[in-house]
């Protein structure tokens, strides 16, 4: 069992930063994928990012490549998004997700909220 928690959510204007920080319990933590999701209101939920339980493989759709970030630190148990030149459209709610491997994903988090002004 893995519980997450996300925090570092805000309102920012366009062009600014945001760090989404994803912590979890359990001591596995470092045996998951994580993944970084978000939902726009009246759109379907996407992967934002998602990386391997080593840090050493990642992925990120095209929408956020080269903006954003993905890491992980398995000492603390914590995975970040650092999210940079961000635009109105990245507007959503952002989860973070565990899983055995990068396509399934079976603990998730509440989600923190993200508003980019224009």
């Amino acid at each position: 069992q893995v519980q997450l928690a996300e925090t570092g959510g805000g309102l920012v204007q366009a062009g600014g930063s945001l760090r989404l920080s994803c912590a979890a319990s359990g001591r596995t933590f470092s045996s998951y994928y994580m993944g970084w999701f978000r939902q726009a209101p009246g759109k379907e939920r996407e992967l934002v990012a998602r990386i391997n339980w080593s840090g050493g493989s990642t992925y990120y759709a095209d929408s956020v490549k080269d903006r954003f970030t993905i890491s992980r630190d398995n000492a603390k148990n914590t995975v970040y998004l650092q999210m940079n030149s961000l635009k109105p459209e990245d507007t959503a709610v952002y989860c973070c997700a565990a899983g055995v491997n990068s396509i399934r994903y079976d603990y998730w988090g509440q989600g923190t909220q993200v508003t980019v002004s224009s």
